[in-house]
């Protein structure tokens, strides 16, 4: 499992497996964030990785975004979540790209 640490708060990863999520606790993260549709070929369900999260103690929240298509509602959404949940936060989807670009559109709305 490779994780990309962004800064101190957040990290960014390829799609995780619910059997990844211990390792991830133990990391120090304490909330989880999907960003990967479920429909996407290849995605892990996200319910499986939030049943995992929630028995590790962990936060977790399902933002699907499409790729290629991140909408504004997405950005919103994600900006949400990270002022609510406990950091440092882990978010993935198929590559981790799509998680670093949200990222950086929730940058650029909180100027």
């Amino acid at each position: 499992m490779e994780i990309r640490r962004i800064n101190d708060d957040i990290a960014v990863a390829p799609q995780i497996m619910a059997e990844h999520v211990p390792d991830i606790a133990r990391a120090g993260f304490k909330s989880i964030v999907c960003n990967r549709p479920d429909s996407e070929d290849g995605a892990v369900p996200h319910d499986r990785v939030e049943e995992a999260a929630k028995a590790a103690g962990l936060e977790f929240r399902f933002i699907p975004v499409v790729s290629g298509a991140i909408s504004d509602d997405n950005v919103r959404d994600m900006a949400t979540a990270l002022k609510a949940l406990p950091t440092p936060v882990l978010a993935y989807c198929r590559t981790g790209g799509r998680c670093m670009n949200l990222y950086g559109l929730v940058q650029q709305m909180n100027g």
